[in-house]
């Protein structure tokens, strides 16, 4: 289980342009969790997926992010 998760929805176009991105920043592997049945989740990230979240100190990215951004991000781990 990786510490980075990448909250998004079923049939999310900008869900779908941040995984293009997370590829294009060489993201380290990470999981991906839909909000959309998860009433806790859908209240915290619903209106702001998709969203990367580092469990190990709890930042969040939220969209929209670029490479730059995401590696940025990710550097700080």
């Amino acid at each position: 289980m990786s510490h980075l998760t990448l909250y998004q929805r079923d049939y999310c176009h900008l869900c779908d342009m941040a995984l293009a991105v997370m590829a294009e920043a060489q993201a380290p592997e990470f999981d991906s969790v839909w909000v959309d049945d998860a009433p806790e989740l859908e209240a915290r990230y619903g209106t702001r997926v998709p969203v990367l979240r580092d469990a190990r100190d709890g930042r969040e990215l939220d969209w929209p992010f670029d490479a730059p951004a995401v590696r940025t991000f990710l550097s700080a781990m």
